[in-house]
């Protein structure tokens, strides 16, 4: 295939490549994506997903959005896949500077990437709000109801953004700079529907954009490259297995 071997060079003469990804990045590893039909957006719960993912839902409505959050955004037993494996590799052999991403599994940290910008942070951080101690994953799974800390009492509030929430200053500004300095960027498994995360590729200057998913993007036509399939088999058959 053509495309395939076009990325396959790109990579080659890469010594700055940027991955700019989505949740079709972690679906091969058993957790679903949100916009796709069987996503998380398309499922009936007693309010919109999106509504329970909220700043005011969890807020207002605390227990509910806990019992939410722990029974459908939490993976604890999930592995990375090819496409995280392959990307890690990528790194180690210095042909990619960066991973950025809008997932919150850590899953390509697990696979040993090094620098990954967590646009929408992970669920594997979580803070008091009141006090400032940090928890780990499974501390929030095992709590009874709403996670309380150990030290003070407060809740203890995942490192994930929620809706009505802003990015993290320090992480969009990395994700900007390693974009910026890039050779090549590829963007693979997102719909590129969310915003201001995807209006990050906006920042590339170079001259070889690569859109790697299974249905087209508002970007495709301003791509140089574009292949309709899932990521994690297109980066193997682009580079190799990891």
């Amino acid at each position: 295939m053509e495309a395939l071997e076009t990325l396959r060079t790109w990579i080659a003469q890469s010594r700055r490549a940027v991955f700019f990804g989505g949740a079709g990045v972690s679906t091969e590893s058993g957790i679903p994506d949100f916009r796709s039909d069987s996503g998380i957006y398309k499922k009936k719960y007693p309010y919109p997903a999106e509504t329970m993912l909220s700043h005011s839902f969890y807020v207002h409505r605390t227990a509910e959005f806990f019992d939410f959050y722990k029974t459908v955004m939490l993976y604890p037993d999930a592995q990375p896949n090819a496409a995280h494996r392959v990307l890690a590799k990528m790194e180690r052999d210095g042909h990619l500077a960066a991973c950025v991403t809008q997932n919150i599994d850590g899953l390509h940290q697990k696979a040993g990437s090094r620098t990954v910008y967590e646009l929408h942070g992970s669920v594997l951080r979580n803070t008091c709000e009141r006090c400032g101690e940090r928890y780990g994953l499974e501390y929030v799974m095992r709590a009874p109801g709403v996670p309380k800390c150990e030290k003070c009492g407060g809740t203890v509030k995942p490192d994930v953004v929620l809706y009505e929430e802003s990015l993290d200053t320090d992480t969009v500004n990395g994700a900007v700079r390693a974009i910026r300095a890039a050779d090549l960027l590829i963007v693979g498994g997102t719909s590129l529907a969310v915003y201001p995360a995807a209006g990050l590729i906006d920042y590339y200057r170079g001259g070889r954009l690569v859109l790697v998913n299974l249905q087209p993007t508002p970007a495709d036509s301003h791509a140089d490259l574009v292949i309709h399939g899932k990521i994690g088999e297109v980066l193997t058959a682009a580079y190799g297995e990891a």
